[in-house]
């Protein structure tokens, strides 16, 4: 092991772009990636889309292939799972048991589901969906005459509905919240989810929550919930968060706030550690919250900008909050931090199927949006979140005037 080694430890989405970019700013020194799963890192988003409907293999979700990072030179390491860090002599115990030393440490280590301590819920009729394989297990489970019943009406829950009703699938989700998505968008989002979904025959069941998983002779799945009803399904999916794997680090003393805490340049509590991704947790530049992402380009984004800061030539990093969706063919795209609006105002739109949702906070200003099929839209108000742009509520309201001439200062 050279001495100026970088050890990452995680091989997803952030841990594969932390990795490609020390080699690409020119890093000599040795790179190693440790990984848990079996796979080579790959993309997430087209798991419950295209891989869980069958319209693509498992495969072609894969971001660099083992091959690519051999001839990165990046000593990439799958199936081995990092047990301890050892910071005082700056080592990683790796589930293999061997040791690597590190002169600096990226930790992207994701997320996992979060499974609710409830009687039955370790059935092999209720399913969660994070990796490959558990794509494929679900995948088994979808078609004409099965019955899918989701947990959870966020954005992972409303992906496998859509994907499920599409395989054919009678789909039922269950919301414990009085509309979908209530943490991530504003209210006439909501509805207009619930109308998509509700036009293509999912069974929306708002204000419901499950208590129990009972399973049938015949290995079926039956849900339970609070108020006594019960639904005999082929499969039950979990979708109500995701869980940080901030275990190893908070084992080792880092700070942690359910998630690694980060500053502006991906820098931990510990010297020479940094993190990146679903497991890292930042403070909001406007609230001072604490704040972790789970997106795509959030984990592609914030890897790059580790290896940088570990290569120490970083500025500050700059989450645009930028999440997207695909549902039933419908492009859900949010840009901002919906958490800071104080207002929600919607632009009526000539077709149905399209959406445009602007957040405002107490000044007027444009802190977030929403847009379902109205990439136009979008441009303009990723333009005026970046300007702090003051609106007038009544003219992005009025679609014979110029989207452009909403803004007043």
């Amino acid at each position: 092991m050279s001495a100026d080694a970088i050890v990452i430890v995680g091989a997803g989405q952030a841990g594969g772009w932390a990795a490609t970019t020390l080699r690409g700013r020119g890093f000599g020194g040795q790179v190693v990636l440790l990984g848990d799963e079996p796979h080579a890192p790959y993309e997430r988003p087209p798991l419950s889309k295209a891989v869980l409907g069958g319209q693509a293999p498992a495969e072609s979700t894969e971001l660099f292939s083992a091959q690519r990072l051999a001839e990165l030179d990046i000593a990439f390491h799958p199936g081995i799972a990092a047990t301890r860090l050892r910071l005082a002599d700056k080592r990683v115990e790796t589930s293999d048991g061997a040791s690597v030393s590190y002169a600096k440490l990226i930790l992207c280590m994701g997320g996992r589901p979060v499974v609710p301590p409830l009687p039955g819920v370790d059935s092999p009729g209720v399913h969660v969906l994070r990796t490959r394989d558990d794509a494929l297990r679900l995948r088994a489970r979808l078609g004409p005459d099965r019955h899918v019943v989701i947990v959870g009406g966020g954005w992972i829950g409303l992906e496998v509905a859509a994907t499920a009703r599409q395989a054919g699938s009678r789909v039922t989700v269950l919301e414990q919240a009085p509309r979908l998505c209530a943490r991530s968008v504003q209210p006439g989002v909501s509805a207009h989810l619930a109308a998509l979904h509700g036009a293509h025959g999912v069974d929306l069941r708002l204000g419901a929550s499950l208590s129990a998983i009972h399973t049938l002779p015949d290995g079926r799945p039956v849900a339970e919930l609070a108020d006594g009803t019960r639904l005999t399904a082929d499969a039950v999916v979990l979708g109500v968060g995701l869980a940080a794997n901030d275990a190893l680090a908070r084992e080792a003393g880092i700070a942690c706030d359910r998630g690694v805490r980060v500053d502006a340049h991906c820098r931990t509590s510990a010297p020479d550690v940094y993190a990146a991704g679903d497991v890292a947790v930042s403070t909001h530049p406007a609230t001072g919250d604490a704040m972790r992402l789970e997106s795509w380009q959030n984990a592609q984004d914030q890897g790059m900008a580790a290896a940088l800061a570990a290569l120490g030539e970083s500025a500050p990093y700059a989450p645009t909050g930028a999440v997207w969706s695909e549902q039933y063919g419908a492009m859900v795209q949010i840009v901002g931090f919906p958490a800071l609006a104080q207002c929600e105002v919607l632009r009526p739109q000539a077709d149905r199927r399209m959406l445009l949702s602007v957040s405002l906070d107490a000044a007027g200003r444009a802190v977030a949006g929403v847009a379902v099929d109205a990439p136009r839209e979008l441009r303009q108000l990723r333009k005026w979140i970046a300007q702090g742009a003051v609106l007038d509520p009544a003219l992005v309201q009025r679609p014979d005037v110029p989207l452009a001439s909403a803004q007043i200062g």
